[in-house]
């Protein structure tokens, strides 16, 4: 095997994947870290893995490609693992191994590497994407090879490689970072009985510690998709980190949850999502004033299957593509206005408009009104209530039998 690509964010794991490869391949490893918002040090990353051993690194700029086609299909899905989680790291990695594909075509590759461990999903993502893309290059991973078995030993690794990582023997937390979110794991977290510590969170002020009075923000949606944040149209990126300040400031998007990984083991992650969950929020009410009865419900049923499709990392995959067209033809007048007030951890939508809006006062009031025949639900009634008072007709008949 002449040259490897390796998905290289500078982290622990890729850190000592490097010299590894080359050690135990005897190959050439060409890095290629992709940037979907994480706001590092690109250029420190870059050195880094040149000292490493890299014979080339690639730095991909994939912020506006991560919230236009694979953030926004997920909110207009409405999709959310389990109930809380927002999928910040499952639809990123999706990305990560396109062009992971696409470099290794490029560069001639006979194979690509990753960092995730045996144990975790970002392994199942990675490879799935690669399978879907190209079924001919080789996938190494390194976790599932190498005799380390331990972060506390991977860092004994660096140390012996003189490779300087961010994290300690103390605060062995691993993490990862996008424009969506910060996903927190390991180290005292992995006690579900552990509350967070408050010097956790990287992002998001806590609750207890955000301002005294509320904020309230507007953000506009046309077909689904958030376009202004009060009154503001802005650029796909720029909303997101607009969204995600308010969100922050005001102690929003933070979960602690113990979920079910796709390879059968139950994981604590602690989670800031500060813009995520306020766009969901926004998005939700939306759709209550724009969906009817029966699309809105079927639509819940789309949403977990969706959540789930990117959480095991089928992407790529057939299914997930027709949902989307699912998807799509219900977000035709997903188009409006909702008001939130954010307040100490809460974000709660106080306010909706929408010029395809199903809500009509005239008929949902409590005061007169002269569109609606409150006499006409006698018949509905009677109808919708046959099947019950037909069987309880037969229970009575068969009791008088006896």
């Amino acid at each position: 095997m002449k040259k490897v690509v390796l998905a290289y964010s500078g982290g622990l794991d890729t850190s000592i994947i490097i010299p590894w490869l080359k050690e135990n391949y005897g190959c050439e490893v060409i890095a290629m870290t992709a940037d979907v918002g994480q706001d590092e040090d690109f250029k420190a990353i870059e050195e880094k893995a040149y000292l490493s051993g890299a014979s080339k690194v690639y730095v991909e700029d994939l912020k506006e490609e991560f919230v236009t086609d694979f953030i926004f299909p997920t909110l207009k899905a409405g999709a959310v693992y389990e109930g809380r989680y927002l999928l910040g790291t499952s639809f990123a990695r999706p990305l990560i191994g396109k062009r992971l594909v696409e470099i290794a075509e490029k560069e001639g590759a006979e194979a690509v590497a990753h960092g995730a461990t045996g144990k975790g999903n970002d392994q199942v993502r990675f490879e799935l994407a690669v399978k879907a893309l190209n079924p001919d290059l080789k996938i190494i991973a390194p976790w599932r090879e190498w005799n380390i078995s331990s972060r506390k030993e991977a860092i004994e690794y660096a140390k012996k490689k003189g490779i300087p990582v961010p994290v300690t023997k103390e605060k062995p937390y691993s993490r990862d970072r996008n424009l969506w979110h910060l996903s927190h794991e390991g180290g005292d977290l992995e006690d579900p009985w552990n509350e967070p510590p408050q010097d956790l969170y990287q992002i998001i002020t806590p609750p207890e510690k955000a301002p005294d009075v509320p904020t309230y923000i507007e953000i506009d949606f046309e077909r689904g998709i958030p376009v202004a944040v009060d009154g503001e149209k802005l650029l796909p990126v720029d909303l997101v980190r607009k969204v995600n300040e308010a969100g922050a400031k005001n102690g929003v998007g933070i979960i602690s949850i113990v979920e079910n990984r796709l390879v059968g083991i139950k994981s604590r992650g602690v989670y800031e999502t500060p813009g995520g969950t306020i766009l969901h929020a926004a998005h939700n009410a939306l759709e209550s004033i724009t969906l009817d009865r029966q699309t809105a419900h079927f639509k819940r049923h789309i949403a977990e299957k969706y959540a789930q499709l990117v959480y095991d990392g089928l992407w790529y995959s057939p299914l997930r593509e027709a949902l989307d067209a699912f998807v799509d033809k219900t977000q035709e007048t997903v188009t409006g206005t909702v008001r939130l007030k954010l307040y100490k951890g809460s974000c709660e939508p106080v306010g909706l408009k929408s010029p395809y809006s199903l809500y009509m006062a005239e008929f949902a009031t409590f005061e007169e009104d002269e569109v609606y025949n409150q006499k006409d639900a006698e018949g509905f009634i009677n109808l919708f209530g046959l099947p019950l008072k037909v069987r309880a007709l037969m229970f009575k008949k068969a009791k008088n039998k006896k």
